[in-house]
């Protein structure tokens, strides 16, 4: 029975995807970027699941075969041949149903985007400011890890280290779909390099994934933007402070939901290039505009999901990083390990995973696949 429940799931895959695949080469949807774009990823995805509807089918067909023959052959040889094919189709078949439970649940549209990262100390001072610092070489040695490149949009330096705050910009493939599970409250135990007496602090960094924004998913008058251009400070030698290169965005924005007019203020220091920092104030124009926008839909999620490992809830706190035990806990799944030192040089992937496949039993039980 639970085959033949999947198989009626499945009807009707083959012919949305030849129906996809013709429209995506229509110059009419071509023309019609946001159109374009959906069907485009639409495709990607009905791609994947007619390949494994295909190889779910041909084992179904091949464990038939194999039980005909043994019902009906005499023939030792051709027993044994089938008695090895229903074996091997019968032991591919569970992990293959299970992989088409989880193509058939949605995906996050999301997922695919780039991403924007935002990370601020917290509660902690200075040790708080060093901390953000450590959880940003931790991504960037990740991201490097995955050939993801990163490019800093802007970042307000600690007293003694670190950053107050810093913002980069993830760019790569399914970025958000495997960063959005680091947003929420980071805490630290350690030993601060600012005390004096040895004494165990805790501390903690807040860290904010956000998908990028593309032009066409969210409307701004560009005409409406005021600009500003300022020195910008720090290291970079000569030019950056003799030529005005920072630029400074202000937009006059109305929420829809709540119905408030905002002023919305970004800065972009992160090139000597004052077009290129033009258009990465841009581009987190929209992410905030988009971010903002969609918080209903992030909201619901929470909502009906409330032990969901990515509701999006920044204030949560997710993990602890206990340094005199060389300990990592990520609350959320009940995640211990001892290898700090390798986790805080990028060696994430481990966590992460957990956490995906945490999120994804939560979605079968939902969906009651």
């Amino acid at each position: 029975m639970a085959e033949n429940s999947l198989l009626s799931r499945l009807e009707g895959i083959e012919a949305r995807f030849a129906e996809v695949s013709t429209l995506i080469t229509d110059p009419d949807v071509i023309s019609d970027m946001k159109r374009y774009v959906k069907l485009t990823k639409e495709y990607k995805d009905l791609e994947k699941l007619t390949q494994a509807t295909r190889k779910y089918k041909n084992l179904l067909d091949n464990i038939q075969e194999a039980k005909s023959i043994l019902d009906t052959e005499s023939d030792d040889d051709m027993r044994s041949m089938a008695k090895e094919q229903l074996d091997e189709a019968s032991a591919e078949l569970p992990a293959l149903e299970e992989n088409i439970k989880l193509l058939l649940i949605p995906a996050d549209p999301e997922d695919a985007k780039n991403a924007i990262v935002e990370i601020r100390g917290g509660t902690g001072g200075d040790e708080a400011a060093i901390f953000a610092g450590d959880l940003f070489k931790m991504y960037s040695k990740y991201c490097e890890s995955k050939g993801w490149s990163i490019a800093v949009t802007s970042f307000n330096e600690g007293t003694a280290g670190g950053y107050k705050e810093i913002v980069f910009a993830v760019t790569g493939d399914n970025v958000y779909g495997t960063l959005k599970y680091e947003s929420g409250v980071h805490r630290v135990q350690r030993v601060p390099a600012t005390e004096t007496q040895g004494r165990v602090h805790t501390s903690a960094a807040t860290v904010a994934v956000l998908p990028e924004a593309e032009e066409f998913d969210v409307e701004i008058n560009e005409g409406e933007i005021k600009w500003d251009t300022f020195r910008s400070g720090g290291a970079g030698g000569q030019n950056v402070n003799k030529v005005e290169s920072g630029v400074r965005l202000r937009y006059m924005w109305k929420n829809p939901n709540t119905g408030v007019t905002e002023e919305i203020l970004i800065e972009c220091t992160e090139t000597r290039d004052q077009p290129k920092n033009k258009e990465r104030a841009l581009s987190r124009l929209r992410t905030f505009i988009y971010d903002k926008e969609h918080q209903k839909y992030i909201d619901d999620i929470a909502s009906r999901r409330k032990t969901m490992v990515s509701t999006g809830d920044r204030s949560a706190k997710i993990r602890t990083y206990n340094y005199p035990q060389g300990r990592i806990t990520d609350h959320r799944i009940n995640y211990t390990i001892y290898n700090l030192q390798a986790f805080m040089d990028g060696d994430i992937q481990d966590c992460i995973d957990h956490l995906i496949i945490a999120e994804n039993a939560e979605k079968l039980k939902e969906s009651e696949l």
